[in-house]
């Protein structure tokens, strides 16, 4: 989970990569529905998420990161963990692969500016 945050943080987008499964499925729910969804989301791919760090989007100077991961709870080979900017929170669903935890699927919800 630091490797996602902290490598959005850092702008390194083989960080962030290498803590999401390939088959990531990110999702958050949009807050005015569209005409051809009623319970619309905003879906993002490993891909996606990893071309916006390497675009810098949430590039952040060190002194300024105020982060948070809690594990609310790990069950054998799954895990549910929460992670805090200051602008988004996420709920993460994790997997151990052998020796190696990867965020299988997450939403979220941005902050308010």
């Amino acid at each position: 989970a630091y490797d996602y945050v902290d490598g959005q943080l850092e702008g390194d987008p083989a960080r962030v990569a290498r803590a999401l499964h390939p088959d990531l499925a990110k999702r958050a729910v949009r807050p005015v529905p569209d005409k051809d969804e009623v319970l619309a989301l905003r879906r993002m791919s490993k891909d996606e998420l990893v071309e916006l760090t390497r675009q810098g989007v949430l590039k952040t100077p060190k002194e300024k990161w105020d982060r948070s991961v809690r594990v609310l709870d790990v069950t054998g080979t799954v895990a549910v963990a929460r992670v805090e900017t200051p602008w988004f929170v996420d709920y993460f669903h994790m997997g151990r692969f052998g020796d190696r935890w990867v965020i299988v699927n997450a939403m979220w919800q941005p902050k308010a500016r």
